[in-house]
């Protein structure tokens, strides 16, 4: 009985962390806007039939299944306070979350603030020479 126990509890555990992957997913776009999947926390690319169709390399290249560079992430991560992912910046400053809504504003130091200027987070991602911050893409270990 204490066996079945324990095999029920890692279930659970193991069940928590795939929806928390799924959950946490971010959308992925195309050149023209059009949602063509999602991102995963681990870096898997996946249509929209959650499919896996990539993956991201360290440096933000996106490849494909058959490791051809098919693309590259030019944005920066976003991630809140607690360290999990939030969104990325686009090109004018703005913070914007997996769905492409307001969330705040890039400060040079690498800060993210809302409206108020108070600080939500901070940048990581590719584009360091932009912003200070630097390169590392952890959401994606």
């Amino acid at each position: 009985m204490k066996a079945l126990r324990s095999y029920i509890a890692a279930s659970l555990v193991g069940l928590a962390a795939c929806l928390a992957t799924v959950a946490q997913a971010q959308t992925l776009r195309d050149a023209s806007y059009h949602n063509i999947g999602r991102i995963s926390p681990n870096g898997v690319v996946r249509n929209n039939n959650q499919q896996s169709i990539g993956f991201f390399d360290n440096d933000g290249t996106v490849r494909n299944r058959n490791n051809k560079a098919v693309g590259k992430v030019k944005n920066l991560a976003i991630y809140n306070t607690a360290g999990t992912r939030m969104g990325y910046i686009n090109a004018d400053g703005t913070v914007r979350d997996g769905e492409s809504r307001v969330l705040g504003y890039i400060e040079k130091n690498g800060k993210v603030t809302d409206a108020s200027h108070n600080v939500i987070g901070y940048a990581q991602g590719v584009a360091y020479e932009w912003v200070a911050c630097y390169f590392f893409f952890g959401f994606f270990n």
